[in-house]
């Protein structure tokens, strides 16, 4: 996360020397930034000890393996789709600029009506009286906080903290009003913290939460840090590296990231860029609204008795040098998943089509080595330069497209066209980074482009678009995997949107391909067969326990709906050939 827009705040001379002691600690307590996350120096909880804190469902048990440290096993054989995990965060907040969209109680996004503001602090919004009730123990401290933190804040940029701090401040009103001894704050003090292993690149970015924490809390000196039981500057840093490596983001049904989340049992789960099982938030009649926002954790695949569960705390469509980076940099290890480690297949994520279209892949060429052939047929690809080149050019456009797609959408929806189509020539798959990358983006703008301004040019453009990131994922990700599942929806989805009858011209950059979409009756039946494999892969995904979640129960509406306008259809056609002259 980055707290660039907190750096102007007004600076409290003892919370900045605390933070500055604190990140002098953690340089002199570094070991090399190789070290592997299980390698910690920290004393570690055995298995015993963590299974009396947690209430685990029978199939489930905790065990800390050499070198693997703790996670959580199957006991019994879990079938995938199954719901592993079902819990309430410790505590959640929303993101900032969610706050007056989405009730902060229960995450709830807002209806027609809106949503109820607090009147004192004016920034927190509920959907209903009871969630305000609710949420009320904690709010009382948080709304004292956040007035005194607007009324000191020197710009209106920076007049709300960040979800990491309002989160961590939460978590310890929490555990003040329960006790040192409640379950809440043994479990959030048995995470695992990572202060000794820390990246140097983490360095400011811990100095700065534990500055930013301090403030908000009103603490003017370190000494108020101990009524939260925090004794030291290197408590403090603990309690920052507890949160960045074990909180989790809150998204919504359709997996749109909303918020921030610590939940001290499914942080026991480890990582892996080839999961058995995924955290999701579907939103489901069958949890109560107080419940949300509901965590749940799914097998998308079969997993056998003492087999280790396993999630993916990254984006595992990134090919492995940048997810590597990534872990190492967050969460200070080095991966070394079978994904991570494997050497002798192409990569879907690093691939290019055969220069001679054999229908195998070569590698993506690197700095390093140039050198490609395709794995079947083993042609060599030619031009390396200027795979490398359009290569280079796509991530610093996806890269530049991603900080503009709020700021200046147009802007970039013209770099995404202008860009996948050097990629799409360059022979990348619809896998390969940054391809896809820029395919989802592109995706995520045209919808919105034409929410606004509804033209068929832009419809067609986003249902093929749609379509090249749906193979692209189904080459890189389980069946069932939650992101394939809600791009099948989202492709379904476009394509069931009738055809605008005046075509008003696009401004945007299309070249029309009539080929595809197809229209009339066979779009209709198009739309019905990608939301028939959307719904099968949202039961396994958002489990059907919980009805594919929010996303799965609309995805169902949606194929009713096409079910009766196809039937309509049909009959319309039947009436027509009996209406005919007989002998026609």
């Amino acid at each position: 996360m980055s707290f660039s827009d907190l750096r102007a705040a007004r600076q409290s001379k003892n919370a900045r020397a605390f933070a500055a002691q604190s990140q002098a600690q953690q340089v002199n307590a570094s070991p090399s930034p190789k070290q592997d996350k299980t390698e910690s120096q920290e004393p570690s909880a055995d298995a015993e000890t963590l299974l009396d804190l947690y209430d685990l469902p029978d199939a489930l048990t905790i065990r800390v393996v050499p070198r693997e440290g703790r996670g959580i096993w199957s006991k019994h054989f879990i079938k995938r789709g199954s719901v592993i995990l079902s819990v309430k965060p410790h505590t959640s907040v929303l993101s900032t600029p969610n706050l007056a969209s989405y009730c902060s109680h229960c995450f709830e996004a807002a209806s027609e009506a809106g949503l109820k503001r607090c009147a004192r602090c004016r920034i927190v919004h509920y959907c209903t009286s009871g969630c305000q009730t609710a949420d009320w123990t904690i709010h009382k401290r948080e709304c004292a906080a956040l007035q005194d933190w607007a009324t000191h804040a020197p710009s209106a940029e920076v007049s709300v903290p960040s979800d990491a701090v309002r989160c961590l401040g939460r978590l310890l009103w929490a555990q003040q009003t329960e006790g040192p001894g409640s379950p809440c704050s043994k479990q959030v003090a048995a995470m695992q913290s990572n202060r000794k292993s820390l990246q140097p690149s983490a360095f400011e970015f811990h100095a700065n939460l534990s500055h930013f924490l301090v403030r908000y809390l009103g603490i003017s000196s370190p000494d108020g840090l101990q009524e939260f039981g925090i004794a030291s500057s290197s408590d403090l840093v603990d309690l920052t590296s507890r949160f960045a490596t074990n909180s989790y983001t809150v998204t919504t049904p359709d997996l749109t990231p909303v918020g921030a989340c610590v939940s001290p049992v499914v942080a026991l789960i480890n990582h892996s860029c080839s999961p058995n099982a995924v955290v999701v938030f579907p939103r489901t009649s069958r949890v109560p609204l107080t419940e949300e926002p509901n965590m749940i954790v799914v097998a998308l695949r079969d997993i056998q008795p003492d087999e280790q569960v396993l999630t993916s705390y990254i984006d595992t469509t990134l090919p492995r040098s940048m997810r590597r980076r990534e872990l190492l940099d967050a969460y200070s290890f080095s991966c070394q998943c079978t994904l991570c480690t494997a050497s002798s297949v192409v990569d879907p994520r690093e691939a290019l089509w055969c220069p001679k279209s054999c229908g195998g892949n070569c590698p993506l060429p690197t700095e390093e080595n140039s050198l490609s052939q395709c794995a079947r047929c083993k042609t060599a690809v030619k031009d390396t330069d200027a795979v490398l080149d359009a290569v280079r050019v796509g991530q610093q456009g996806l890269d530049k497209a991603n900080s503009l797609q709020t700021k200046d959408p147009a802007k970039a929806v013209q770099l995404t066209t202008n860009l996948m189509p050097i990629l799409i020539s360059a022979k990348l798959t619809p896998s390969s980074h940054p391809l896809l990358g820029l395919s989802r983006l592109h995706q995520t703008l045209l919808i919105s482009a034409f929410s606004a301004s509804p033209t068929q040019d832009v419809l067609d453009e986003a249902i093929r678009t749609a379509t090249r990131n749906t193979t692209g994922l189904s080459m890189i990700l389980d069946e069932g995997h939650p992101v394939r599942g809600v791009a099948l929806a989202e492709a379904g989805k476009l394509l069931a949107v009738d055809e605008l009858e005046a075509k008003k011209p696009s401004a945007m950059p299309f070249e029309r391909q009539d080929a595809f979409p197809p229209t009339g009756p066979p779009r209709l039946k198009l739309a019905y067969e990608t939301l028939q494999r959307a719904r099968e892969e949202l039961l396994i995904g958002f489990s059907r326990a919980m009805e594919g979640g929010q996303v799965g129960r609309e995805v169902r509406d949606a194929l009713a709906a096409l079910e009766k306008e196809m039937d309509v259809w049909k009959g319309g056609l039947r009436n027509a050939v009996n209406d005919l002259p007989r002998g026609s």
